[in-house]
């Protein structure tokens, strides 16, 4: 966990900048704080139209720290609220749920049985851009009505409901459709923070607050740490049933110190506090507990055994690949815990055995559920590995509890107290190219009919992403959505405002109603949900340390 730190300076008079262009590019070099540099127009972002109007307004937080808000096109004519219908499976399951999309015959089955009840409906082809490892033809949905207001379209999905279909109203605008991506009008609202490592002397950190399992806004987060700027991070645990709530749901490293395992070989965001550089990596992991001689592998770190967010552990049940916002089950697991889980470790049948800050064991106990002491370990065991744990756990001998993430080369990766790394997906960008690879990273979801892919990848929501330029800066942005006043991304769309700011490296991160920025202690985003969202860790970015004490970097 990060130190509480005092900020040099609250810089509150960060110079803004307004420039309305057609063409607009990233932001350049910035002087010192209170002052403004050069603007660098190179292009305007690859979003909707090519003829859209496009407004930034650069503010300067600190020196090498930027933030600049864009907003881009404006009222377009030809998007309407709509009802969509629910299309019942084809499962011979009479609990099968309804699907956004299906097959063209059963969409069709569907329009003609709701045109018979007197509702004129429409069948759509849902056609999805080609990205790196997924995409085209999606299926076909049902649409009725074209409506100037959400709540005009009350009465028709009534009507639908009446007609024995579940229905909700939508809007056009926020389609994904590959005909309209380059023809949509807006609007767009975008904030992107931008950290320059020549001229930044403070640290660029990630947090998550008091304790793994308690989530905290983004607003809280950099309160906490006096951050000149901040944003939500990676996924985490949302439903109670899914695990502890806050808890990362992917590889989390604060610190320098492994708190959570990563999901598959998913991407993470590397964080490094001492140069203020970021990378990317594919990430894995290592972990094991050791005694006398005997070594048994970790299948986790700080989380619920037998619940696993997102998947992507060996054992895992249904599936051992990632699995975006499936919690996938395993009875038989090893997990160990450290202090920042939180107060007490997750209760429950199985074993569990205590591990002092001198790796000496103090204590074996049938039940799972207990503090763990500070600057030690406790290892759960449950299903099979209850026996195993037992045959090796004595009180007063040496346990020694490890875990190493894992770099792209297999081995692990060098950190200090100042590294950070936070857990997303799917990758956006790859040596400048656009590498959006869905389906390796879950997002592409077994038997569902496409629909969580129609939700997830191809329609328009709030985003947050992160990467670097060329110029090794580290930029850091959030989008918008799920309003007519800011339309969201696809996650094409992401790809390509992301390489239309000059990004060669980016990738995905949390976001939805998670999606917020903060700068200056002042919400400067638009939360889809009407207000902050708890989320369990945030990127920060820190001042420069004081001459009496702190973590960040001296000028």
């Amino acid at each position: 966990m990060l130190s509480h730190r005092t900020p040099r300076s609250l810089f509150a008079a960060g110079l803004t900048v307004a420039v309305s262009f057609a063409l607009l590019g990233p932001v350049g070099p910035t002087e010192a704080a209170g002052t403004s540099g050069p603007v660098v127009a190179p292009a305007h972002l690859n979003l909707g139209a090519p003829d859209l109007a496009e407004t930034r307004t650069e503010t300067t937080l600190a020196p090498g720290v930027t933030l600049t808000k864009i907003h881009r096109g404006g009222t377009d004519s030809s998007l309407f609220w709509t009802a969509e219908v629910g299309i019942p499976s084809s499962s011979p399951d009479p609990d099968a749920p309804s699907s956004a999309l299906s097959s063209e015959a059963n969409a069709d089955a569907v329009a003609a049985k709701l045109d018979a009840a007197g509702i004129d409906a429409r069948v759509e082809q849902v056609v999805s851009p080609q990205l790196a490892d997924a995409g085209g033809s999606l299926g076909y949905r049902v649409r009725a009505g074209r409506f100037a207001a959400q709540a005009d379209a009350a009465g028709l999905v009534a009507q639908i409901k009446a007609a024995g279909y579940s229905s909700s109203v939508v809007y056009t605008g926020w389609d994904g459709d590959a005909g309209s991506i380059g023809q949509t009008r807006g609007p767009w609202n975008l904030d992107v923070v931008t950290i320059d490592p020549k001229q930044y002397r403070g640290e660029l950190a990630a947090s998550f607050g008091p304790d793994l399992e308690s989530p905290e806004t983004t607003s809280q987060l950099t309160a906490a740490q006096h951050a000149i700027a901040g944003t939500n991070a990676g996924f985490f645990v949302f439903d109670p049933k899914a695990g502890a709530p806050g808890d990362p749901a992917g590889v989390g490293v604060y610190g320098g110190k492994t708190l959570r395992e990563p999901v598959g070989d998913r991407p993470g965001l590397i964080l490094d506090g001492t140069s203020n550089s970021t990378s990317i990596q594919r990430l894995s992991w290592d972990g094991s507990l050791s005694e006398s001689g005997t070594t048994l592998p970790l299948t986790g770190i700080n989380r619920d055994p037998g619940l696993i967010r997102n998947c992507g552990e060996k054992g895992d049940q249904p599936t051992e690949q990632p699995q975006q916002d499936v919690t996938c089950t395993n009875p038989n697991e090893l997990v160990a815990f450290t202090p920042e889980f939180g107060a007490k470790t997750p209760a429950g049948p199985g074993l569990e055995v205590t591990v002092d800050s001198h790796d000496t064991v103090t204590s074996v106990t049938a039940a799972r559920g207990t503090s763990v002491p500070p600057g030690g370990h406790t290892v759960q065991a449950t299903g099979d590995d209850v026996a195993q744990l037992r045959a090796v756990a004595r009180v007063g001998q040496k346990m020694r509890v490890t875990a190493d993430v894992l770099g792209e080369n297999g081995r692990p990766l060098r950190t200090t107290k100042d590294t950070s790394v936070v857990n997303g997906g799917p990758m956006l960008l790859k040596d400048g190219q656009e590498d959006v690879t869905v389906r390796q990273d879950g997002m592409v979801h077994q038997n569902d009919s496409n629909s969580f892919y129609y939700g997830w990848v191809h329609k328009r929501n709030p985003r947050t992403f992160a990467g670097t330029d060329a110029q090794g800066r580290t930029l850091i942005v959030t989008a918008d959505g799920r309003s007519t006043s800011s339309l969201g991304l696809s996650l094409k769309e992401e790809a390509d405002v992301a390489q239309s700011l000059g990004m060669v490296q980016a990738m995905n991160l949390d976001g939805g109603g998670s999606t917020t920025a903060v700068a200056q202690g002042a919400l400067v985003n638009s939360p889809s949900g009407g207000a902050e969202r708890p989320v369990g860790d945030a990127i920060l970015v820190l001042p420069a340390r004081t001459d009496s004490g702190g973590a960040g970097r001296r000028p």
